[in-house]
């Protein structure tokens, strides 16, 4: 079978110059918060991430398949990454009560150290991005998020 191949539609220099100014700014401004974040609380960004996603679960208690899928890590990520924080007594696993996989459970060491390191990181949040943006700003890029994120949900075209 023969794929026909198609010219690429290569950036022009204004659609150029907003992606590289786009992962210039995520990779800065996820740098600066990670760094941050270290130098407040000891906690990392996945840490952070991991500690969070169970505040908001129902019994600080999520199954750990789907805390990857939230997460968007892979099985050995998640897993390596909880064994970390495992030995940091910031989280627990146990069995499922469904019985297939395991649960991970946020401790009363974990709930501690995202409460105390929450404070700190959203005034850096809202140092480093926030407030730099007027309310229009901040509105279009929610519009143009939620697009984007929405295409990324639809199927390759490839």
């Amino acid at each position: 079978m023969v794929v026909a191949m198609t010219q690429p539609r290569w950036l022009n220099d204004d659609e150029r110059r907003a992606w590289q100014g786009y992962r210039l700014m995520t990779r800065q401004l996820d740098a600066r918060l990670a760094r941050e974040l270290a130098r407040t609380s000891g906690l990392s960004m996945q840490d952070y991430d991991v500690l969070s996603a169970l505040t908001d679960a129902a019994e600080h208690r999520r199954c750990a398949k789907d805390l990857g899928t939230h997460l968007l890590w892979s099985p050995s990520r998640l897993s390596h990454h909880l064994d970390r924080m495992q030995r940091r007594e910031l989280v627990r696993r146990d069995s499922c009560p469904e019985g297939r996989g395991s649960d991970v459970i946020l401790t009363a060491q974990g709930l501690a150290a995202i409460r105390a390191a929450a404070p700190g990181h959203v005034a850096a949040v809202r140092q480093a991005f926030i407030d730099r943006l007027t309310p229009d700003e901040l509105a279009t890029l929610t519009r143009a998020s939620a697009t984007i994120i929405g295409g990324l949900h639809e199927p390759d075209r490839a």
